[in-house]
């Protein structure tokens, strides 16, 4: 276990996006512009490129700014990946735009754009406004889609695929299939002012919606996301990095939490907390994980963000008992494990997932009517309250970088 945790700690993926650490202005200073992520998704494997396929993605923005920008990843590619059309507009309905909102991306000026091998690219800024909460659709096709596929195979909502190049169309006539996932696409970026930040929840099923109602965004980073957005805090950007069945310290559904914090979460612009809520995937595998593995993982996780300058939330694990997986030797590790979250000293904020989600007439179990029916994955009533849990305060990180 320790040579694994050391080895994570020396990945480096390939990334053409550098962050610094962004602190929070004083009062009556100047505030200079800087690029905010509004949306996220983790990037996976998704089997075999389809070479002249289009897809039109639909994505729920969080932060409102101008000079939108996306990511496109590679990360899983074999080989470079060409996309000769990005598009972005609004989602009228359906695959259907809002006349007039789509607009080619380019990147370095070129309509065009190669991302290499395990990379990714970043757009050229996309002038105007874009509102928050935003209904974003982003068109990109490929002539030469080849080999492992990168993006994000629970998306929760349904997009759109076309054979050939629509991208620049805004009617849905060509886009005739569906898809639930999100390809290339791992990041919107915005630019707002040095005042706004975001948070990345780092996560598993529960943070990337599973249970939740799909295509209304109810996942608890999206109904946080509204949260923050009605208070008026300076944190306005969510991205999610949740992906279902993750563990902190095995590689599997996706890499490992430890193996994937640079690429998903501390590479995105305007970050200042890293909302840290896994381990249930870990400890209910039954594969010898210890309370002390998954600590020592945290801790790396917690030393690495706070390196970046980022602060860091821990959420106690929720409860599951009724999931075939369960048993007592599984909840006294997830016992021991809250156990130190809460009193360990060492997340700068704590939410207590576990205190909200729980049956008070059976402490190991979820309380029914957030239960999403598996007794694992909270339905939408359990989403929103974890996310009204979450203390808004502890969001508005000024941690400076150690590096």
């Amino acid at each position: 276990m320790r040579a694994r945790l050391a080895g994570a700690a020396a990945l480096c993926a390939a990334l053409t996006v550098v962050t610094t650490p962004q602190a929070v202005a004083a009062p009556g200073a100047a505030s200079a512009p800087h690029d905010v992520v509004t949306w996220a998704a983790s990037a996976d494997r998704l089997g075999e490129g389809t070479p002249g396929l289009a897809y039109r993605l639909v994505v729920r923005t969080s932060a409102g700014g101008s000079d939108l920008r996306v990511r496109l990843s590679n990360a899983f590619g074999d080989r470079p990946l060409t996309l000769d059309s990005v598009w972005a507009g609004i989602q009228r309905s359906g695959a259907a735009l809002v006349p007039g909102s789509n607009r080619r991306l380019t990147f370095g000026g070129a309509g065009s754009v190669t991302v290499p091998a395990g990379a990714t690219v970043l757009s050229d800024a996309l002038p105007g406004r874009r509102p928050a909460g935003a209904s974003l659709v982003v068109s990109l096709h490929s002539p030469d889609a080849a080999g492992p596929a990168t993006g994000h195979g629970m998306a929760m909502q349904t997009s759109y695929t076309a054979r050939g190049d629509h991208t620049a169309e805004e009617g849905a006539a060509n886009w005739t299939g569906t898809t639930g996932s999100w390809f290339y696409l791992d990041a919107v970026t915005v630019r707002t002012t040095d005042r706004t930040g975001a948070v990345a929840a780092l996560g598993d099923s529960i943070t990337d919606g599973w249970q939740s109602t799909s295509g209304l965004d109810r996942r608890w980073p999206d109904y946080l996301a509204r949260r923050l957005q009605r208070t008026g805090s300076d944190v306005r950007g969510v991205a999610n990095a949740g992906i279902s069945g993750n563990k902190v310290l095995a590689d599997g559904a996706g890499q490992s939490a430890v193996n994937r914090l640079d690429r998903d979460v501390l590479s995105l612009p305007g970050v200042r907390t890293v909302f840290l809520f896994e381990g249930v995937n870990d400890l209910k595998a039954h594969t010898g994980v210890t309370a002390a593995d998954l600590v020592a993982g945290y801790r790396q996780i917690v030393a690495r963000a706070h390196a970046a300058g980022k602060c860091v939330v821990g959420a106690t694990i929720a409860p599951f008992k009724g999931w075939s997986e369960w048993d007592s030797a599984a909840e006294a590790v997830r016992q021991e494990v809250n156990s130190f979250i809460r009193t360990g000293g060492e997340f700068d904020a704590v939410t207590d997932f576990d205190r909200i989600l729980r049956s008070p007439y059976d402490a190991e179990r979820m309380l029914p009517v957030f239960d999403g029916g598996d007794h694992l994955h909270p339905n939408d009533k359990g989403m929103q309250a974890m996310a009204d849990a979450v203390d808004l305060t502890a969001l508005a990180c000024a941690r400076r970088s150690e590096r």
